[in-house]
Parts: structure tokens; sequence; C-alpha cells
């Protein structure tokens, strides 16, 4: 009874649970600000250089993201044009 209790417990939070996604072209400051690794300055930056074509679009324009940055963000939720990092041309796999 009390794993049954549990199970339907976790399947009722699960969708608050989830991460949320924001796509760095529209996504707000408050948004970009809550992912890990983005401040203040950070967030003005993708702010200013928006619309983004893609994520090499986005490194290559926007200070202080490469690679390695932007597979946090990606993990964390940050899509460009609905899509992951590395996930498609302009992506960088790997």
């Amino acid at each position: 009874m009390k794993r049954r209790l549990l199970l339907l417990w976790a399947a009722a939070m699960a969708p608050a649970l989830a991460q949320a996604e924001f796509d760095a072209n529209t996504a707000s400051r408050a948004d970009l600000e809550s992912l890990p690794g983005v401040g203040p300055a950070l967030a003005q930056r993708l702010l200013a250089a928006r619309p983004f074509e893609d994520w090499a679009d986005l490194m290559r324009r926007v200070p202080g993201i490469k690679a390695a940055m932007a597979r946090k963000l990606s993990a964390a939720g940050l899509r460009v044009g609905g899509r992951a990092f590395g996930s498609a041309p302009g992506g960088e796999a790997g």
C-alpha cells in the first residue's frame, strides 16, 4: 500500500519536476538567468544578440559561450530553434 501511494505521488509530481526548456530566441531575462552559469551580464549579451540561426551562430556572436558552455546550457534546457546543442547542423557534435 505504501509503495502504491509513493508511486502515485511520484507520477503526480513528475510534471512539476520536469526540466523546463527555453529557446534562446524567445526566453525572458529571468528564464535565461535561471540557467546555471548565466548571470545578468551573459543574459544581457544573449538578449542583445538575438535572433540566432543555430548554436554555431549563438557561439560565434555571444562572447563567453563556447562548446563546453553550450553543452552545459543545453543540458539545463536551453534550446536554439527548438534544438539541443549537437542535435542538428550548426550544433557542434560531441
